[in-house]
């Protein structure tokens, strides 16, 4: 027994060498100050905020700033945040005025608004923001576009 138990941790340890080039890119986000965040439950649902401290474990201190992103500095737990690839050099616990300063330099919110992801999440919102007619009008406008390639498809 106690053979194997001795060949068993040489091999852990020996894989754990053997992998640890690749375990190193297995993740890119990372919790840290400075990174870039979507909060994804509670009052502020769908903004963006910066992490400014690690608190624990599993809390950490997020800011807006409110001035660009309507988030105010407060705690909140990691599972309720997205991680985004957007990371600006900050210092911990770097104040609002900084932060603003980094994120306008580093443009960050622009390239945020690029993205895929911020996109489609615009896209829900525009859809959800849409009045009883604008759905109509929408529906009228699929409806003439279909109609148009059927025809075109039936010409061939």
């Amino acid at each position: 027994f106690g053979s194997r138990l001795k060949l068993h941790c040489l091999t852990l340890v020996y894989n754990s060498r053997r992998h640890r080039g690749k375990m190193s890119k297995m993740y890119t986000r990372f919790v840290q100050p400075g990174r870039l965040a979507l909060l994804t439950y509670g009052p502020c649902e769908g903004k963006m905020a910066t992490i400014v401290d690690i608190v624990d474990q599993k809390h950490v201190v997020v800011d807006g700033p409110e001035s660009v992103t309507g988030v105010k500095r407060h705690m909140m737990p990691i599972k309720r945040l997205s991680l985004t690839d957007f990371k600006c050099n900050v210092r911990r616990g770097i104040r609002e005025k900084g932060l603003k300063k980094a994120l306008t330099k580093d443009d960050i919110m622009k390239k945020w608004s690029e993205t895929s992801w911020a996109k489609k999440l615009q896209a829900k919102k525009n859809r959800a923001d849409l009045t009883d007619f604008d759905r109509f009008k929408l529906m009228v406008a699929k409806k003439k576009r279909s109609a148009l390639v059927k025809k075109s498809l039936k010409k061939k």
